[in-house]
């Protein structure tokens, strides 16, 4: 293979780009935007917003491949105990702590949640339902599905295990996003990558692989497959930025139904100017719940966790992310279920919602790495490690 071509400019697109362009191969990426970046898109300023809810999570293979290549850059730091604040709504009130029901489902040597099973089922016999439903809850913030205990319980598990491991694994760039994406690309511009903003693609081009590291459903159009569908979750989110008080929260979990509310800037104060606080809060919704119910909900949240926030708005944004959080797994599947990354005829699969582990972004970089080397026809652990 002489030259790949690579439609999307996401966190996957960028990654195998890179991977493949160290391999020595000639790679043109397209994207349909004016920018790169996908879903990992931060605003400009004077608010630094995500495009929606990201994490970027220490745990998996793909911080280490982004570490050798020096691409992770400055991490916005943890607040302090003191100024942490992560609190928990649990019947009503604000709470320091989890309930000891839930606390049953993150001892060490805890069993092994099954595939076929729903996590509120596994977990109701050994935490009780009260506590079943509180930890399914709290993994909406890896989650952002409005029914967590539906879904698989292996699945479900291994989510809240990470969303809960001391010290955090989830991490934020410096920055926003952005300086996240800005290196990356930096990264294949000097690999000799050829980039192209502002270049959708509908007809998939022939003569050498081609990877497409969109959304599931763009991929689905274009490659004219109806099978390249799963589920994914449906949020409603809001972004605010208010007047700095003392005694806001950092962080609000609704164990009561899925929701979670951060205070980005106590762990990076140049998201937003100075004296004021950028906020985001994320709430999952049903199928046929409307935008509004869920921003009411992280209202709610608001309430409790920052009092008086409505007097302190200088800057207000709601939108709806649907189908764009990446995959959930229903009992009786697992990642590998998910559409493959191979799909025949040269073409490959990348993204955050096709056949590869980990969890939230992790998806994208491993699927990534999987479709280069799958063109390459090498081994994936000798890409990782190149």
């Amino acid at each position: 293979m002489r030259h790949l071509t690579v439609i999307g400019g996401g966190l996957a697109g960028l990654t195998a780009a890179i991977a493949a362009a160290e391999a020595g191969v000639t790679v043109t990426l397209h994207e349909a935007h004016h920018t790169l970046g996908g879903r990992a898109r931060t605003a400009p300023a004077p608010y630094r917003t995500n495009e929606g809810p990201h994490a970027l999570y220490n745990g998996g293979p793909h911080w280490t491949w982004l570490q050798q290549r020096d691409l992770i850059g400055p991490l916005a730091p943890l607040p302090p105990l003191e100024g942490a604040r992560l609190r928990l709504r649990y019947r009503g009130v604000l709470r320091r702590t989890p309930p000891f029901a839930m606390l049953k489902l993150l001892r060490p040597g805890i069993r092994r949640a099954p595939v076929d099973a729903d996590f509120l089922t596994w977990a109701a016999e050994l935490a009780g339902e009260e506590g079943a439903r509180a930890a399914a809850h709290y993994c909406a913030v890896a989650l952002f599905h409005h029914d967590p205990g539906a879904l698989s319980a292996a699945f479900v598990q291994e989510r809240l295990r990470r969303a809960t491991k001391l010290p955090p694994e989830a991490h934020y760039p410096r920055g926003g996003w952005d300086s996240l994406v800005d290196r990356m690309a930096a990264r294949a511009w000097n690999l000799g990558v050829r980039m192209e903003t502002c270049s959708r693609v509908d007809t998939l081009p022939t003569g050498a692989p081609v990877i497409v590291a969109t959304s599931l459903d763009a991929a689905r159009r274009l490659l004219g497959d109806e099978s390249l569908t799963w589920p994914s979750g449906r949020t409603a989110l809001i972004d605010l930025a208010v007047r700095t008080r003392r005694g806001d929260a950092f962080a609000v979990s609704d164990l009561d139904a899925p929701g979670w509310i951060e205070r980005f800037t106590a762990q990076d104060r140049t998201l937003a100017p100075a004296g004021e606080q950028l906020i985001q809060g994320q709430v999952p919704i049903g199928p046929h719940e409307s935008r509004a119910a869920g921003v009411a909900r992280a209202e709610q949240l608001l309430d409790l966790g920052l009092p008086g926030w409505r007097d302190r708005v200088t800057w207000r944004r709601e939108a709806v992310a649907d189908g764009r959080t990446g995959a959930v797994d229903p009992p009786g599947t697992s990642w590998r279920d998910r559409p493959a990354v191979d799909r025949g005829d040269g073409v490959y699969l990348a993204g955050d919602q096709v056949a590869a582990p980990g969890v939230l972004s992790e998806v994208s970089f491993t699927s990534a790495l999987t479709a280069v080397s799958l063109a390459l026809g090498r081994n994936t652990l000798d890409l990782e490690h190149a």
